[in-house]
């Protein structure tokens, strides 16, 4: 009999409330200054990036590591803009529209980002990377 193997692997993937899906809807359907890469839902600022779940990234990449559903880490921060209803962030090379905002502290992690770092730009400390 052939042996069997398996591998288990977590993938981080999450499901898109019917909230995050309306308000996504909306977020693609506004015009913005440039280039957008993705937009993302249930985001919090952390460490200088925006840490959320992913969608309609324009480069989701060989492995599909930015494809729909998957959490992702920005780079560092280098601006934030809010462009008609939603927040843009603008990182080194991409460009991200916050669909959501994480429930318990999304919006208050922005504010206090904004707060914090205003118009300067930031990097993010080596023992948070």
């Amino acid at each position: 009999m052939a042996d069997i193997n398996t591998v288990a692997v977590d993938l981080h993937v999450k499901r898109y409330s019917d909230f995050d899906l309306l308000r996504i809807a909306k977020a693609v359907s506004q015009d913005y200054e440039g280039l957008i890469t993705a937009y993302l839902v249930n985001v919090h600022i952390h460490a200088c990036s925006a840490v959320g779940v992913v969608f309609s990234h324009i480069c989701p990449g060989p492995y599909q590591r930015f494809a729909d559903g998957r959490l992702i880490r920005t780079s560092d921060i280098q601006s934030v803009k809010k462009e008609g209803r939603f927040w843009v962030i603008t990182t080194v090379n991409s460009k991200y529209v916050i669909a959501t905002f994480r429930r318990d502290a999304g919006r208050r992690s922005l504010r206090e980002f904004i707060r914090i770092a205003g118009d300067r730009y930031f990097r993010t400390p080596r023992r948070f990377q």
